[in-house]
Formats: structure tokens, C-alpha cells, sequence
């Protein structure tokens, strides 16, 4: 199956900026490491759950196991993270059965979504129907960037997928979508009445998404331009980052407090916007051999390594050298331990011997859903207000 143009996961960025994926549809897609481990992660979830209902027999089900295991990504803590998933889904079907005795669970359920934008399509990785309520859980097994369910256009387009796909088997008031990022502890809901859902679609998503559709509109920077694979040469975005640099111009010892908030809430996406822009110059240089006003390609700084470590150790005990002077031995660290334990027998065995140290203070966004550290200046403050 083709990529969909207006595709549900770019969902946020094509409906605030809405030449993005017309202009993103020109850059060819790439794959990563991490996108090769999500698609493996739910493969082996699916055939879990697929098995779980009887629609896949057990010699079926252990073929396409082995096939996952015997893939360069998979450990025994992706297992860990699916089974947790798995887990999830099912607690929330049963409860649904519970009010609704023949409520439905589909798995890896085909979304589609041409009727209210052109040629999209999705996939709900776990849909439940039941009386009242349609509940879509997705699951993302990344661990880059934590995501939130509140106001997910992602979500809420699977919803609106889900409801024309099964809004005939029960009358549905309510939809619920969830999260489930297991790497992150992150399980994030929200819920929308159908009716608002609906409104939105109709007020909102499907004018915008026409004009997504065409190319047109206006270009605007934003949150949203994080991983968009036009970002380095986009305009509008550089014009919202080279405006930080203004600030270059004045006595650093002179911003005033409102100044220097606003340098450190945009600093992290200034920071990751010159590093993309680097990084889209390197491959083009390599990659197409162009050559960039002022810049020069060479071979980077690197480091010595052994060609052979075994035929160096090997080499240095037959010469006379004691194994133990040249071997250190040092504990495994805590998240290579816990792989290699599983996460249960590293809990049962070492949980009264790990510690977490408090981090030390950082400054974060007010959004930020960390308790606020007590300053010296709020101490006194609550200490004043304690006295009677």
C-alpha cells in the first residue's frame, strides 16, 4: 500500500501548515533503525493478540515468532513492552464486555478515511466497540519524545475512521483514544463526545485538509516542523529561528527577565533546527557531491580502535602479559543489566539495591508535568506564611 499523502501521523503538522506535505512528498522517504524496530515491536504485538483470539493457530503463530526473534532488533525487552501492551488491550476489552457482552475487539483494523480527506487511510493498531463508547489505543513504541492523547490529531482522525468503519454495530456517544508507550511508562488518554468530534471534522479538518491536498495555503513554522523532512530548507521556519538570533546584537547582561525566559523556551528547537540544517548539507554534499559557499567536505576526526580485540588479547597473553592486566572487569549498567535479567528479575532480585539520586535542577517549561523544585527564595516564603 502506497504512503498516503495527507497521511493521519503528520496529521498535526499538514493541518497547521498546509503546503508541509505536498512540499515533504518531493523528499524521498529514508529508513531508520528506530522506525525498522516500532514496525517489528507491533508486528510481534499483533501476532500476540491475533493469537490471543484464536484467529491465528498456534503453529502459525510461533512461525511468525521465530521470524521476529531472529530479527536483529528484537530482545527480550521488546517482548516485555508487547506483552504489556497486549495486556493492556485486553483488561480494557474485558471491562468493555462487562456492560456489553458481545463488544468487539479488532486488531490492526483498516481505517478509512476518503470520505472526508483525499486518498487517506489508517490503521488502529486496537479497536474496542461497545455499547456507548468506541475506545482506539495505538501503540507507540518509540522513546525519543513523549506523546500525549490531548487533542492528538493523530488519534483523532483514527476515531473518525473507526466510526465510520463500526458505528453501525452499536450507537456510539462517546470515542476514547489512547496511548500506550510502554517504553516511557507513558499510557495517555482522552475522550471527545461524537457529535464534537464530528463538528471538528466538518468546521475544521475537512477545509483544511483540502487545501493540504492542493499545496495551497500559507507556509507557518511551529512546533509542528520538528520532524518535517523539509525543515532545513523551509523559509518559514528559518525565519522563526533566525529570529533568536536578534538577541545576538544586545549585552547578554542586559536582557531583561521576559527575554531571557523566551531565548530559553525556543533555545532546544533553534538548537535542533541548525543541527538539521547541517545535517541536510553533509548528505547533500556526499550524496550529490555539491559543493556549499565557504565549506569544504573532508574526513572527520575519528578515533583508534582494534581491528581485532580477540587477536590482540591473544597475541598479548602468548608474549608473556597477564590476562588480568589487560582486562578491566566492571558491572554491567542498570539498563543493560535489566535486558539482560528481563525487567521482572531485576525488579525481584535488585530493586532494594538501585537507587535514583535527584536529578540535578534544570529549567523547564511551566507545561512541563514535573513537580516545581522548592527554591530558596519559595522556601522563605512558605516558612513566612507558616508563622502564625
Amino acid at each position: 500500500m502506497s504512503h498516503a499523502l495527507l497521511s493521519p501521523s503528520n496529521a498535526h503538522r499538514w493541518l497547521e501548515c498546509t503546503p508541509s506535505a505536498r512540499l515533504e512528498a518531493q523528499v524521498k522517504d529514508t529508513s531508520n533503525a528506530a522506525a525498522e524496530e516500532g514496525t517489528l515491536a507491533h508486528s510481534l504485538a499483533e501476532t500476540m493478540l491475533l493469537y490471543w483470539q484464536g484467529l491465528l493457530s498456534k503453529q502459525s503463530a510461533e512461525a511468525i515468532l521465530n521470524k521476529i526473534m531472529a530479527n536483529e532488533y528484537y530482545n527480550e525487552g521488546m517482548k516485555e513492552h508487547a506483552e504489556s501492551y497486549v495486556a493492556f488491550v485486553i483488561e480494557n476489552y474485558e471491562a468493555a464486555r462487562k456492560h456489553t457482552k458481545d463488544a468487539k475487539l479488532i486488531i490492526e483494523a483498516m481505517l478509512d478515511l476518503t470520505e472526508i480527506i483525499p486518498e487517506a487511510y489508517g490503521t488502529g493498531d486496537a479497536v474496542i466497540i461497545a455499547d456507548g463508547e468506541l475506545h482506539i489505543i495505538d501503540l507507540k513504541y518509540g522513546k525519543g519524545v513523549r506523546v500525549s492523547c490531548d487533542n492528538n490529531k493523530q488519534m483523532m482522525l483514527y476515531a473518525l475512521g473507526a466510526l465510520r468503519a463500526y458505528d453501525f454495530m452499536y450507537s456510539l456517544d462517546r470515542v476514547k483514544m489512547t496511548i500506550f508507550q510502554p517504553r516511557l511508562d507513558n499510557i495517555s488518554s482522552y475522550s471527545m463526545l461524537t457529535g464534537d468530534l464530528e463538528a471538528w471534522a466538518t468546521d475544521v479538518l475537512v477545509p483544511r485538509a483540502a487545501l493540504a491536498f492542493r499545496g495551497e495555503g500559507q507556509a507557518k513554522a511551529g512546533a509542528h516542523c520538528r520532524f518535517c523532512k523539509v525543515a532545513p530548507t523551509c523559509r518559514a521556519n528559518s525565519e522563526q529561528h533566525l529570529k533568536l538570533a536578534a538577541y545576538d546584537f544586545k549585552d547578554p547582561f542586559m536582557l531583561d527577565d521576559e527575554e531571557i525566559s523566551d531565548i530559553m523556551l525556543k533555545a532546544d528547537a533553534f538548537k535542533n533546527w541548525v543541527n538539521s540544517v547541517e545535517e541536510y548539507a553533509r548528505l547533500i554534499s556526499i550524496e550529490e557531491g555539491k559543493r556549499w559557499p565557504g565549506f569544504k567536505l573532508v574526513e572527520g576526526r575519528s578515533v583508534r580502535v582494534y581491528a581485532d580485540p580477540d587477536a590482540v588479547a591473544s597475541k598479548l597473553i602468548n608474549t608473556g602479559f597477564d590476562e588480568s592486566r589487560i582486562y578491566t572487569k566492571t558491572l554491567l549498567g542498570i539498563t543493560a543489566m535489566e535486558k539482560l535479567l528481563s525487567k521482572r528479575t531485576f525488579e525481584d532480585l535488585l530493586s532494594g539495591l538501585v537507587i535514583k539520586p535527584i536529578g540535578k535542577p534544570t529549567l523547564v517549561p511551566e507545561s512541563d508535568k514535573r513537580p516545581e523544585l522548592s527554591t530558596a527564595e519559595s522556601a522563605i516564603n512558605d516558612f513566612k506564611n507558616d508563622i502564625p
